[in-house]
């Protein structure tokens, strides 16, 4: 079936369509200066597509968090969250299937650059199982793939430009589809812009920028000139998903707006300042008299939000359990803990999302007469989280034990597993899980992955990793002094199991 969306009328008073199927195969470039309409653009093909895939926004100036509240998609403030954080965020969207905004205003240059590489890596890095199709739009994207280096560190530089890279050449075949949009062609980087094969222009002014715009429309340098008389909100269109020819078309309207609307003149009050020089050159009060500064507030749990931006189903029993001795809750823990043992039994049980796991869970106990006593969803969670620790129901009743879920508790419900698990070893004087160990645990084949969660977790100074002379890893618990036993080698951990 072929998926065709508005963006218009051309110059014929034809709809002008684009093929988002085609789109997905083959990637977009806008092209405008600033009050071109360009962002107008994005926001179409946005609200136009919402109901067909997935999206992401990397948004610099906080313009399409308004998309939020009319189509669902999750808002993630950059400046709340660490690269590690923010990393871990885009894999959960992509695996989730939630589409987000990652907001970037209040950053400086560097840091945009450096979270938005983050959050690109995120989506890039996901399982096989979760490449579905996705539109990955990046506004003012010169910002991320500048084509000479600027005032910016050359490692956050690099970091930015590989991730566009990646995105532009390797994302097709994850299911990334690139949608990014740049005021000046000649400042992004000319391997991120060959990429594209659909291309929209509109209004241009500056002869080196109207020029690659004429090449890569296949028109003629004379017919650049063209791109001057272009008016607000009017594009030439080409490539595949669009148009085969040069088409001309306008832009058709939102449902949404953007926070930042474009100025307009205001006329000055009438009546004048008594004193203007007064007033305006006043001292500035006493530090004294400045009320002190808050702390600023914890950054929130992305994975709490990406759950609830998904709708919930939740599983209605009709018959409530009546009530037990605590001989009877103990049988019926210990049955419950025995079907998830079988279930985790199989090698690829770690690889399974929690919701296949829980219908599983929910099918086997309805077999063994335990289907109304069966927990909830949230209760399977924390059951999963223990049991791929190897820790007991019995065992979790232990105070030490309490301490180390009370501690566990401030990092992200797929993560606490991992801290439980290093805990199980440390406290048993137990080698340090390696880093396969750790992956599958988590859910995921990569081990690079699952040294980003050690790192992330002694960010949040829960954990320190340390290496012995051999090169063997570590882990210390912070204030509870449990540590791991060595663990293998890194050559050793690459060995077949």
């Amino acid at each position: 079936m072929t998926v065709a969306i508005e963006m218009g009328m051309t110059a014929g008073q034809a709809p002008a369509m684009l093929d988002l199927e085609e789109l997905l195969a083959t990637r977009l470039l806008v092209q405008g200066n600033s009050g071109s309409g360009k962002s107008h653009l994005l926001r179409r093909l946005l609200e136009q597509s919402a109901a067909w895939v997935q999206q992401t926004i990397i948004d610099p100036e906080g313009d399409f968090v308004t998309l939020a509240e009319r189509f669902g998609h999750l808002v993630i403030d950059a400046e709340a969250h660490a690269e590690a954080a923010l990393q871990l965020a885009g894999e959960r969207a992509r695996v989730h299937r939630v589409s987000t905004v990652l907001n970037l205003e209040g950053l400086d240059a560097e840091n945009q650059m450096r979270r938005a590489a983050a959050f690109l890596g995120g989506l890039f890095e996901v399982p096989r199982d979760h490449w579905y199709p996705m539109l990955v739009v990046v506004d003012e994207a010169q910002l991320f793939a500048p084509a000479v280096a600027g005032e910016v560190s050359d490692e956050a530089r690099k970091l930015s430009l590989g991730a566009m890279t990646n995105l532009m050449c390797r994302g097709r075949k994850r299911g990334l589809a690139g949608i990014i949009a740049t005021q000046r062609l000649a400042k992004l980087a000319k391997n991120v812009a060959a990429e594209a094969s659909n291309f929209l222009m509109g209004r241009t002014f500056l002869d080196i920028d109207m020029a690659r715009a004429a090449d890569l429309l296949g028109m003629e340098r004379r017919q650049a000139e063209a791109f001057r008389d272009l008016e607000r909100g009017h594009f030439i269109a080409l490539g595949p998903a669009l148009s085969r020819r040069p088409l001309s078309l306008r832009i058709g309207p939102t449902e949404t707006e953007a926070r930042h609307v474009t100025p307009r003149l205001t006329p000055l009050p009438e009546a004048a300042i008594a004193d203007a020089q007064t007033v305006i050159l006043a001292p500035p009060p006493p530090e004294a008299s400045r009320p002190p500064r808050r702390a600023p507030p914890p950054p929130p749990d992305l994975l709490s939000q990406l759950m609830a931006a998904r709708p919930a189903v939740e599983d209605s029993r009709a018959e409530v359990p009546p009530p037990q001795s605590p001989e009877e809750q103990a049988a019926r823990q210990a049955r419950l803990e025995r079907i998830l043992a079988e279930i985790l039994a199989d090698p690829e049980a770690g690889f399974r999302p929690v919701g296949v796991l829980y219908q599983d869970f929910l099918v086997r106990c309805r077999i063994e007469a335990l289907g109304a006593a069966a927990p909830d969803l949230a209760a399977f969670r924390r059951m999963l989280t223990r049991a791929r620790a190897g820790i007991s129901a019995a065992m979790a009743e232990d105070a030490a034990w309490q301490d180390v879920l009370g501690r566990a508790a401030i990092l992200p419900e797929d993560m606490q597993g991992i801290f439980l698990m290093l805990a199980r070893a440390a406290r048993d004087g137990l080698p340090c899980p390696g880093d396969p160990a750790i992956a599958r645990a988590y859910g995921t084949r990569s081990l690079g992955r699952a040294r980003r969660l050690l790192a992330y977790m002694e960010e949040q100074g829960l954990i320190v990793c340390q290496l012995d002379g051999a090169g063997r890893r570590i882990v210390t618990l912070v204030e509870l002094a449990w540590a791991t036993a060595p663990g293998l080698t890194d050559a050793e951990d690459r060995l077949p199991v």
